[in-house]
């Protein structure tokens, strides 16, 4: 006959293992959410577009297929100092996301994340990601890569967003720069061709914005930030909408005979340039947030498909 205590006993015995798995459960989920929130601190989404640029910059520049180590190496580099810029950017304007609707919910506004932690994290993306280009690629696409982040964080995160309407116009250079980065990382130098694709994308990056902004537009009130739609009339945004959307076509067709693009690349720049005009002219006529968003979603897909005809024409005519 057993006794009760033995009964207990193994009964305890029995239940240890599943006490013990609760702690080590917790601290997973722990762990977990704090590495979520360190990701988020990159801004993953931005870090995809500017990545989209970067590569088929690299095929044009090679005019064929760069070496697989050197695509990797200039990727995993462009988004690690991306990633810590996007970081700086979190901490200093900690304020207005806690003001804004749509950025309430990041690490340093829940109190995820500390600033002091968010800082640590984001020097050491930046050191990595200067090293790794340097030793790996080459100094200049090293230097190209952390001067955009310098003036991501200076002259456009604590200097424009909060003084001016043209804040995303000046500021909107950083992101323009991993071209140069992707071309830097193949040549070794720079030239008229790859200047013009930075003006591409610096030129797509105030319609691509401003759309957003125009949807956003009370949380950036709220938060006292000066974007274009906030501090002019719906009517004025459309139309500087409308005429950097102009440009930006104008810019994609000239790029063409300076880089010796073909075919593909010439109607695929044309096509998608008269669709994302028709996009910019009814928010034009329309003036509404849903017109706004319209805009703002085909950007991001014009953009995307622009870049990939890019390295697909000089895929198909060089191998």
């Amino acid at each position: 006959m057993v006794s009760a205590p033995a009964v207990c006993s193994g009964a305890v015995s029995a239940l240890t293992p599943a006490i013990e798995r609760v702690p080590a459960l917790e601290r997973l989920r722990s762990r977990s959410r704090r590495f979520r929130s360190y990701l988020a601190l990159t801004k993953p989404r931005i870090i995809e577009l500017l990545l989209v640029t970067t590569l088929p910059t690299m095929f044009v520049a090679r005019r064929g297929i760069p070496s697989v180590g050197l695509m990797v190496a200039t990727l995993a580099g462009g988004a690690l100092a991306a990633g810590g810029a996007n970081a700086f950017n979190m901490i200093v304007d900690r304020d207005i996301d806690s003001v804004m609707h749509r950025t309430r919910h990041r690490p340093l506004v829940t109190g995820e994340l500390t600033p002091a932690a968010a800082f640590v994290f984001a020097l050491a993306l930046e050191i990595v990601a200067f090293v790794e280009l340097w030793l790996v690629v080459n100094l200049l696409s090293a230097a190209l890569a952390i001067s955009a982040t310098a003036f991501y964080v200076f002259v456009y995160t604590l200097w424009l967003k909060r003084t001016s309407s043209q804040n995303i116009v000046i500021g909107g250079a950083a992101g323009a720069v991993p071209v140069l980065v992707g071309w830097a990382a193949v040549t070794d130098r720079l030239s008229w061709a790859p200047l013009l694709l930075f003006a591409v994308v610096f030129l797509w990056t105030p319609p691509h914005f401003w759309a957003l902004a125009v949807r956003y537009r009370e949380d950036y009130e709220a938060a006292n930030v000066p974007m274009l739609p906030v501090v002019a009339p719906f009517e004025r945004t459309a139309l500087q909408i409308l005429l950097y959307t102009v440009a930006l076509v104008g810019v994609t067709i000239a790029f063409a005979p300076v880089a010796h693009m073909g075919w593909l690349y010439v109607a695929s720049a044309a096509v998608l340039g008269a669709v994302f005009f028709s996009y910019a002219l009814r928010l034009r006529f329309a003036q509404t947030s849903a017109s706004a968003m319209a805009l703002f979603r085909y950007s991001i897909t014009y953009l995307t498909l622009l870049f990939v005809a890019m390295a697909g024409d000089v895929l198909i005519r060089h191998h």
